[in-house]
């Protein structure tokens, strides 16, 4: 969905791939982050290992347009990669901050993929400062990368150094790490965000954000790293470190909601059949008579379909959106953010003309891109717009690696009342579904949810008396 419009990303996607021998390692993470390229649109990069010489290539941009041909000949073959796309949450469009970020140092080189958000990001980077340590970037990725190469000084190996830099890390972190002999994954106690790993035919393994990314490579996925598990991948196999697991998992609710792709699997549970029993959730505690039930593209469409099949009314195509404006489109004036809505989205009007329209959607942050659209069924002669929208509302920020925004910016906040979104918006009726319901989502799996963002009640604590656009800006020393 477009939400270059209303504020809602999510940080980023990694991958990371290690071969028995010398293999197309920089294609195979190019086709894997094609499959995550919804998780980022920003920029891109992969780096590979052969046999321990490091190549790179980094870039604004998509997938596609970052990586040419040429580029990927260049990489060429080696027997480890890591690659990452990126929406930045932190740290803005410095060209230092593309990851993965790789740095060089006494005991030998490293390369790192982050998914996530510290909490303690900036007291990090200040600690390291005072040590000497040099930031080229503004995010916390490179704290990550600083904590485990001071730890790497004194331990003997990098997954023991891992493992001593985590309980420094508060927060969300998906990592994946490449050395010149072992590729290593590890994610924060708490679980924020996905991560898994496979097998290809090969006998390789491939570690991703999402399984959809394994799909696209041809892998069979094992399973998720669990909550606070490092996962070795070298000559001597897999191996696994869980002195940090135990911990109660939350995994962000959104990553079933929005941010996963509905063919990926987390945690066991399909997205899309958990976005189906959103919109049947949906449904159950907000019915309504209409005609026809229509869903926002893209993650509006399976709750759309499961609010149908529940309510019994049918569903129908609604919009059409064009395929050619990726999510990284943004109108160049505010002038033009309403053609800009009809370039990326455009009503079927034979769907909607004269009906009661039940429209679905995943979440509204500010609200004025739900405004257009409801706007936009009206103009194509929609008697009645209900929305629904398969989240509950947004009230809190997130400091976790979802760019949902200060809560003087979110609709929720602004307006106290239901009714009151419901008539900003322009729509018949609005209701959202409940926190309890989005619990629900995980079905018969054991994952349990971070809800902050709806409830203020965080996993961990989050630094006191900061906004979060605050809390996200680096600290810098004086002279």
């Amino acid at each position: 969905m477009h939400k270059e419009f209303t504020g809602l990303h999510e940080e980023c996607g990694v991958m990371g791939v290690y071969a028995p021998g010398r293999a197309d390692v920089a294609q195979c993470a190019y086709f894997g982050l094609y499959a995550l390229q919804h998780r980022g649109q920003e920029s891109c990069g992969i780096a590979v290992s052969d046999d321990g010489v490091f190549r790179q290539h980094r870039g604004d941009g998509l997938v596609g347009e970052v990586f040419s041909p040429d580029e990927l000949a260049r990489l060429g073959q080696g027997n480890m990669a890591v690659g990452h796309v990126r929406y930045s949450t932190t740290g803005g469009k410095n060209p230092n901050n593309i990851q993965p970020v790789v740095v060089c140092h006494v005991k030998g080189n490293m390369a790192l993929c982050h998914n996530g958000n510290l909490v303690n990001a900036n007291a990090l980077r200040r600690e390291h400062e005072l040590n000497g340590a040099i930031f080229h970037g503004t995010t916390d990725t490179e704290s990550i990368v600083y904590t485990i190469v001071s730890e790497r000084l004194h331990t003997g190996s990098t997954e023991e150094a891992v493992a001593c830099a985590m309980p420094r890390l508060a927060g969300a972190y998906s990592c994946v790490l490449m050395t010149a002999t072992k590729l290593i994954a590890f994610r924060d106690p708490t679980g924020f965000r996905p991560l898994c790993y496979g097998q290809t035919k090969d006998g390789g393994y491939v570690v991703a954000s999402e399984s959809c990314a394994l799909d696209a490579v041809g892998a069979h996925i094992i399973r998720d790293i669990d909550p606070g598990e490092i996962v070795i991948f070298g000559e001597d196999g897999v191996r696994t470190d869980r002195r940090h697991c135990g911990k109660k998992p939350s995994l962000c609710v959104f990553e079933y909601i929005y941010f996963a792709r509905p063919d990926s699997v987390i945690e066991g549970r399909s997205v899309h059949a958990a976005r189906l029993d959103a919109g049947r959730f949906l449904a159950r505690e907000n019915p309504v008579e209409a005609d026809v039930v229509v869903g926002v593209p893209d993650s509006g469409i399976d709750a759309a379909i499961g609010y149908a099949q529940e309510s019994g009314i049918a569903y129908g195509v609604g919009f059409l959106k064009n395929k050619y404006v990726g999510r990284s489109f943004i109108a160049p004036s505010q002038q033009l953010r309403e053609n800009a809505v009809r370039i990326k989205l455009n009503v079927i009007a034979e769907t909607v003309r004269d009906k009661r329209v039940i429209l679905i959607d995943d979440s509204i942050v500010r609200g004025t891109t739900s405004a257009r659209i409801v706007r936009l069924l009206r103009e194509a002669g929609a008697k009645e717009v209900h929305m629904r929208i398969s989240s509950p509302p947004f009230r809190h920020p997130c400091y976790f690696g979802t760019d949902v925004d200060s809560e003087e910016n979110l609709i929720a906040c602004r307006l106290h009342s239901v009714e009151e979104i419901a008539q900003a918006i322009g729509a018949d009726s609005l209701a959202y579904l409940s926190v309890e319901a989005a619990h629900a989502l995980a079905g018969d799996s054991a994952c349990r949810y971070c809800d902050g963002c709806f409830t203020g009640r965080y996993p961990i604590g989050i630094p006191s008396g900061q906004g979060k656009n605050r809390f996200e800006q680096p600290i810098h020393g004086k002279e």
